[in-house]
């Protein structure tokens, strides 16, 4: 059984996280349970931060917040001299109740509305990662009547696929996401920002995908753009500041992935930015990076308790848990895979195999099909591990399910995050029937 960082077993078999045993947790804040490991999460952000720093290179690693986002991660990454990478309103409202220098936040997204790039420039935000022509001129728009400087970055595809699955790659030519790097449309989108008043361009950013296992997808990526930055400093003699390289760094799910320490990640982005730097003249740029999964995935586990069981002879059995695809959609949406122990029979043999439903009123709501497990009963606590990324931040009230609570551990210390729904909760903005009854 492989263990993700403070995880242990203890003397009653129990596993244990942050020192903490993991099923006295579910007795006090109950289950479903988001647990978060913050020690592995600093661990890693030091990883990526410390690379940087040892190599003399000038960087921004912004945590990149959908994987999880609220008050005290985001204080978290404060605390490790992380940037923040936010796409939405809300996601920028939030860092800014945790108090989060905005000097130091980043906005992302495909569709900014106005009003958030009005929240945005409020908020004298650091950077904003410009996607499209449409967005060019709001922002144009809104700078010139405040007559308020903001820098942008470039969104650009480099028409570079990265190993991953399907649904989850963005970098390469048909993308909802950015400039195209080959058609012609980055270097339209440099020609009506470069030398607009307001908008200082500090340079080009791109995203080839995620879950990521290898480093010659960004450093292809890296590549194009560095390329692209020395076409436009001969034309134009214009030398960009940063290049961002975005995120996509793989972590562990289960004995098939093979994921790469954060430094390996970095030094090879470093080798070939500091080669095409030399090659092509240019001043070395400031490097960025958006790390989120690999921050917070595995540091994250899901306790749930096991209710129901079925057999069907000669094919499975089945085992019932208080939660499912309300509380970790990517099973049914992307087919991704876990692993999970029995948290209050840890040190005992794996010798039987459950497949791990929800329970909620979909046939698709499987946590994990065919999982190696120890003798499952009712009441027993189920772990599941590596659901620190998209699990809460995609959660639903689908079939009214609150959401789960989340909690911190660290060093034998716990503490909520996020407290649990309640039903009233889920009332909360509902309105009773008011029109009329008519006739049809």
């Amino acid at each position: 059984m492989h263990l993700y960082g403070t995880q242990q077993i203890n003397e009653n078999g129990h596993l244990t996280i942050g020192g903490v045993d993991s099923v006295e947790l579910a007795k006090k804040y109950g289950t479903p349970l988001f647990v978060y490991d913050l020690q592995l999460i600093r661990e890693r952000a030091r990883g990526f931060i410390e690379t940087f720093k040892k190599l003399g290179i000038k960087a921004e690693v912004a945590y990149a917040s959908k994987a999880f986002s609220c008050i005290a991660i985001y204080q978290l990454a404060k605390e490790e001299n992380l940037s923040l990478d936010v796409v939405s309103g809300g996601e920028l409202f939030t860092a800014i109740q945790a108090g989060f220098p905005t000097e130091r936040i980043h906005f992302h997204g495909n569709n900014k509305s106005y009003s958030e790039l009005e929240f945005a420039f409020d908020s004298k935000i650091g950077c904003i990662v410009v996607d499209n022509f449409y967005e060019i001129e709001l922002l144009k728009e809104i700078s010139e009547e405040r007559k308020q400087k903001m820098r942008i970055l470039l969104r650009v595809t480099p028409g570079v696929e990265a190993h991953t699955h399907d649904f989850i790659t963005t970098g390469q030519a048909d993308s909802k996401f950015g400039f195209d790097l080959n058609n012609g449309q980055a270097d339209r989108a440099f020609l009506e920002v470069k030398d607009h008043e307001y908008l200082e361009l500090l340079g080009l950013h791109c995203h080839i995908g995620s879950q990521i296992f290898e480093t010659d997808g960004f450093g292809l990526a890296a590549e194009k753009l560095m390329k692209k930055q020395g076409e436009w400093k001969e034309q134009y003699q214009f030398e960009s500041t940063v290049l961002n390289l975005g995120g996509g760094f793989g972590i562990r799910y289960t004995e098939e992935d093979t994921p790469l320490e954060p430094h390996v990640y970095v030094e090879g982005m470093i080798k070939t930015v500091q080669e095409y730097a030399a090659k092509l003249k240019l001043t070395m740029p400031e490097i960025w990076i958006e790390p989120g999964r690999s921050l917070v995935g595995d540091a994250g586990t899901s306790l749930y308790t096991v209710g129901s069981r079925k057999n069907v002879p000669n094919i499975r059995d089945y085992i019932a848990v208080d939660g499912g695809m309300s509380d970790n959609i990517r099973p049914a949406l992307y087919d991704a895979k876990y692993e999970a122990v029995v948290a209050n029979k840890a040190n005992e043999e794996r010798l039987s195999t459950y497949t791990v439903a929800g329970k909620l009123c979909e046939s698709g709501d499987k946590l994990i099909v065919d999982a190696p497990l120890q003798q499952v009963e009712s009441g027993d606590i189920l772990a599941v591990f590596c659901t620190g990324a998209y699990g809460y931040s995609m959660a639903s009230n689908y079939n009214r399910i609150p959401r789960p609570a989340v909690v911190f551990v660290e060093s034998g210390q716990h503490q909520l995050a996020i407290n649990r729904e309640s039903y009233e909760n889920i009332i909360q903005n509902d309105l009773p029937l008011s029109l009329k009854k008519g006739e049809y």
